[in-house]
């Protein structure tokens, strides 16, 4: 799963929906660091109310990703994908096509979310920009039991670029798949690829509820 799809059911809890961000963030921030789910799980009961969210946060993240990638949905939609993309790119014997074939289920699913729940979207970027990002990276240091380098400001700057908003439109989503290829060191796509969308994209809407956990299949917010 992706951002919005991990914490679009809980905006009401700011710091819950940090926590649902984490280790996503973590992947950006500092690709070697780590907290691992009994790490969360250690702290769910803490005294500190936001400490405690922000471990739940990131416990249910854990979880929903464990459901998210065993289910069939999951699994099959990948797969097509990844033979669709190889097609686009000209038989492309790289990592991309797999790649993409992952993380295209992950963005979709996010796109036909905040498509079926489009005030949801002001309200997790309003949920992300409540929190004091002192607070949250502290609570990181110590579930992680290590001092991570100062990301506090990634917190308001994920906030205020909303790049989930742009998964809605086709060429915007190839403009941020390229940033993630070049963080991940693949070469960049061309517009080959904005062939495959449309009917990706359809085809996650028509599986969504298969991908979503069971308390939230079906459920509009």
């Amino acid at each position: 799963m992706n951002y919005f799809a991990h914490g679009y059911r809980f905006v009401d809890d700011p710091y819950f929906t940090v926590g649902t961000a984490i280790p996503d963030w973590m992947h950006v921030v500092d690709r070697r660091a780590r907290i691992r789910p009994r790490q969360a799980e250690a702290f769910v009961d803490d005294p500190t109310p936001p400490v405690a969210s922000i471990a739940r946060g990131i416990a249910q993240h854990y979880h929903d990703d464990a459901w998210f990638h065993r289910t069939e949905a999951f699994a099959q939609l990948s797969w097509q994908f990844t033979a669709a993309v190889r097609d686009a790119l000209g038989d492309d014997r790289s990592m991309r096509p797999s790649f993409l074939g992952h993380i295209l289920v992950e963005l979709l699913l996010d796109a036909v979310l905040i498509a079926d729940n489009p005030a949801r979207l002001d309200a997790y970027y309003n949920a992300v920009l409540a929190v004091d990002p002192t607070l949250v990276v502290s609570t990181v240091d110590r579930l992680a039991k290590r001092s991570l380098a100062a990301w506090g400001h990634w917190i308001e700057a994920f906030a205020t670029e909303r790049f989930l908003a742009d998964y809605a439109d086709d060429r915007r989503l190839l403009r941020r798949l390229n940033q993630v290829m070049h963080r991940v060191g693949l070469e960049p796509l061309d517009d080959a690829l904005l062939g495959v969308l449309p009917e990706a994209r359809e085809q996650v809407r028509r599986r969504k509820d298969e991908l979503l956990t069971p308390d939230d299949s079906g459920r509009s917010v």
